[in-house]
């Protein structure tokens, strides 16, 4: 079955076809976010996202009732999220989530989903980011942070495994994507994807607008522990609060949250 990925509108680039198709499908942790959301900023006391995509978070606060700032530095993925906001009471906003500075300060509640937090570069990078979310959170604000602790290694080719792809069609293209590989090293979880766009089988396609071959993707998480995370939190003012378990699906691994306070 061709499942289908977050509607297109806002910019159907490839890569706003890519990120809602990797990431736009999963919806674990929605449950999670709302309930901080409504426990941590009720009564329309402003969330704060950090790397906010396509919207997949964002969007669904928001219809649900939540003032949502939503924070993103690849501006194809702010421009689709910007366009999907229309009419809601969401504020998408460019910026590298290290450094980014806003006009509010008074956040109750920041989220930060989908491992984002281990895509900083590192220590000094996630201090930048703690230093920046905690400059933006109220007294008691809140920050939840979701994380992968390990990954099971494998090499699909080497091994012979044969995964099943997440796939979309858009305007008569196929484009699956498949995870491949996943190293686990010392300071690094590196996860590689093959992309791949196709004719879709009930369409033609110019051969020259279609690329037949796989593209890799390769992610890169720094290894990140709640222990680790809540230390370096510790360091610029915010204290541990609790941590949380978001349960594994059949195409995503269990995920850690993190949730620190002011």
């Amino acid at each position: 079955m061709v499942k289908t990925a977050a509607r297109p509108d806002g910019g159907a680039r490839p890569a706003v076809i890519w990120h809602d198709l990797e990431c736009g499908l999963y919806r674990a942790d929605l449950e999670l976010w709302r309930e901080l959301a409504d426990g941590k900023a009720p009564r329309g006391e402003p969330v704060l996202e950090i790397g906010a995509g396509t919207g997949r978070v964002s969007l669904d606060l928001a219809r649900h009732g939540h003032t949502v700032t939503a924070v993103e530095r690849d501006p194809a993925l702010l421009a689709a999220l910007t366009a999907r906001a229309a009419g809601l009471d969401l504020e998408a906003v460019g910026a590298d989530a290290r450094t980014f500075t806003l006009s509010r300060h008074d956040f109750a509640l920041c989220l930060v989903p989908m491992q984002t937090v281990q895509l900083m570069g590192g220590s000094s990078g996630r201090l930048a980011f703690l230093r920046s979310v905690r400059a933006h959170l109220r007294d008691g604000g809140v920050l939840a942070c979701a994380l992968v602790e390990d990954m099971e290694p494998f090499d699909a080719h080497a091994e012979g495994l044969e995964l099943e792809p997440e796939l979309c069609r858009h305007e008569g293209v196929l484009y699956s994507s498949t995870p491949v590989r996943v190293t686990v090293g010392t300071r690094r979880i590196r996860i590689e994807l093959e992309r791949r766009i196709e004719p879709a089988e009930t369409e033609a396609a110019d051969p020259l607008d279609v690329h037949r071959r796989p593209e890799r993707e390769v992610i890169d998480l720094d290894r990140l522990t709640p222990e680790r995370l809540q230390q370096e939190a510790r360091r610029v003012g915010l204290r541990a609060l609790e941590v949380r378990t978001v349960a594994p699906t059949e195409l995503h691994t269990a995920s850690t949250v993190v949730i620190l306070g002011v």
